[in-house]
């Protein structure tokens, strides 16, 4: 109960002091309606540009992770196949050359992991690339939109001024 009457009292001090704060601003002149206008059409557009990069930034990263997902489980499926294989001779060696070909298969079995590392730090590094490049392009539009805005604000501080 007590909640309630606190809550109401607040929301009431907070619709007064907005109603206080509240000024009746006088009608913007014809140039500076259409200065505003205009401002409204060229930020639209900036934000336009701005998600659609960010969207395509978005699907080349995504492209390149799918791309790099698919050289991964490749480059797994090879290993596996090695370890199979490695594993495969040494169980048909005979039994007074296993230990040589105990020794082969770890050979073999360590080159297939080291291959497999390569590739898929190679997909990783492709990845990360792409992540970057696709910061770089959503700044870029970042930038671009708030120069944008500066510039049609600036447009109708220069209408306003005229009048």
């Amino acid at each position: 109960m007590m909640n309630k009457l606190i809550a109401t009292l607040i929301a009431g001090l907070f619709a007064t002091a907005s109603m206080a704060q509240t000024t009746t601003a006088p009608a913007p002149t014809p140039e500076v309606a259409k200065a505003q206008a205009k401002a409204g059409e060229k930020i639209a557009k900036a934000e336009a540009k701005e998600v659609k990069k960010a969207a395509d930034a978005d699907q080349d990263v995504a492209k390149e992770q799918a791309k790099a997902n698919e050289k991964i489980a490749k480059a797994h499926a090879k290993a596996d196949k090695e370890h199979a294989k490695a594993a495969d001779k040494v169980a048909k060696a005979d039994p007074e050359d296993r230990m040589k070909a105990e020794a082969k298969a770890d050979k073999k079995i360590a080159a297939a992991d080291a291959k497999m590392d390569k590739a898929i730090a190679k997909a990783d590094a492709k990845v990360a690339k792409e992540k970057a490049e696709a910061n770089e392009e959503k700044a870029i539009a970042a930038a671009n939109t708030a120069e944008a805005k500066a510039k049609a604000n600036a447009d109708i501080k220069t209408a306003a001024a005229k009048h």
